[in-house]
């Protein structure tokens, strides 16, 4: 092969992993703004445009050979990944408490835990994989290892939480920082266990009103 057949071969890679990033990007922004704004609270009508994007990223892992320890789905690496995101989200979640006390003052404390906090884990590890076993992957290949991937995967992160404004401006430092540790620990476990405290713990302590009850997309509005 020549250096000019090489260079093709990888334009064209480069491009259709943007491809593969846009199409699971739309297929996120359709449930948000379109299909659950539409249906309410359907969850099967919710959940078919998400199952799409899934069935997609399956099929896009075996085209390009992709085990799942290639994704993350791993546990050597694991404490070398929590090393890296302990201190950064002991910051996150410090930063969350001020937030806290400053906007509850007097009245700062801890709503009550619900039941379904407990599937936040689950919910984590399924963003953590999309978030970054696909579009971080993919975004290496269209924009190189560094910084570039890393500012598109943050921002794609930060947009399909839109028009929440702190989420969106929550989720883009979290989106920094997990797909900074990703890039030099791929594994999934720990950024998910990150996103799962940092998630609990903003909807235990800031008030209802300013997270909106962390909804998204036209839902945002009522």
């Amino acid at each position: 092969m020549t250096s000019h057949e090489s260079n093709k071969d990888e334009n064209i890679d480069r491009a259709l992993a943007g491809w593969e990033i846009l199409s699971v990007v739309i297929s996120c922004l359709i449930a948000e703004w379109v299909v659950l704004a539409f249906v309410g609270n359907s969850k099967i009508v919710g959940a078919i445009p998400v199952a799409l994007a899934l069935a997609f990223m399956i099929f896009s892992h075996r085209q390009r050979g992709e085990s799942l320890r290639d994704l993350g789905f791993r546990t050597d690496n694991f404490l070398p990944a929590v090393r890296l995101l302990v201190l950064p989200t002991i910051m996150a979640g410090a930063l969350i408490l001020v937030l806290a006390w400053l906007m509850r003052g007097r009245q700062f404390g801890f709503a009550p835990f619900r039941p379904r906090f407990l599937t936040v884990p689950l919910w984590a590890l399924f963003q953590q994989y999309a978030l970054q076993g696909f579009i971080n992957r993919r975004a290496q290949l269209a924009a190189g290892i560094g910084l570039k991937s890393i500012l598109l995967v943050a921002v794609i992160f930060s947009a399909v939480h839109l028009p929440n404004p702190l989420l969106t401006g929550l989720t883009l430092m979290g989106g920094l920082l997990w797909a900074a540790v990703y890039q030099r620990a791929p594994n999934l476990f720990a950024p998910a266990l990150s996103h799962t405290v940092l998630s609990v713990l903003l909807a235990l302590s800031l008030p209802s009103h300013l997270v909106y009850n962390l909804r998204v997309g036209l839902k945002y509005f009522g």
